[in-house]
């Protein structure tokens, strides 16, 4: 008797992969499981910090690897939202509010290296 092996994946998870690929220019099978091993990391991510602050890192736009620690939390981060703004998510980014700044950040989904 054979097993199936399944995941079950959001439409947000979905619309991430499918942002993930274009921007990484996925042509193979390699690059898209890269591609959906970074929206995991991405979606676990994003999970993680809405109750713990979290270390991860992921590559600034000038090239640099940005070690972090960030969250969502709302007793940490609450008090800085000022409701202005368009969502980062509609940008295709991941916000984050860095404790050793003080201040919100945001990471391009293709960018996320480890998640601690």
């Amino acid at each position: 008797m054979s097993q199936i092996n399944a995941i079950a994946i959001t439409s947000k998870d979905a619309q991430r992969l499918s942002v993930i690929a274009a921007r990484t220019n996925a042509t193979n099978a390699i690059d898209f499981v890269m591609a959906g091993a970074k929206m995991q990391m991405v979606h676990d991510l994003k999970e993680r910090m809405k109750t713990s602050v979290v270390e991860f890192y992921f590559v600034k736009k000038d090239g640099t690897l940005r070690h972090a620690f960030g969250t969502t939390m709302p007793s940490l981060a609450a008090k800085h939202i000022n409701g202005r703004g368009i969502s980062r998510e509609s940008v295709k980014t991941t916000p984050f509010f860095c404790v050793e700044s003080g201040e919100w950040r945001s990471f391009r989904w293709e960018s996320i290296v480890k998640v601690c």
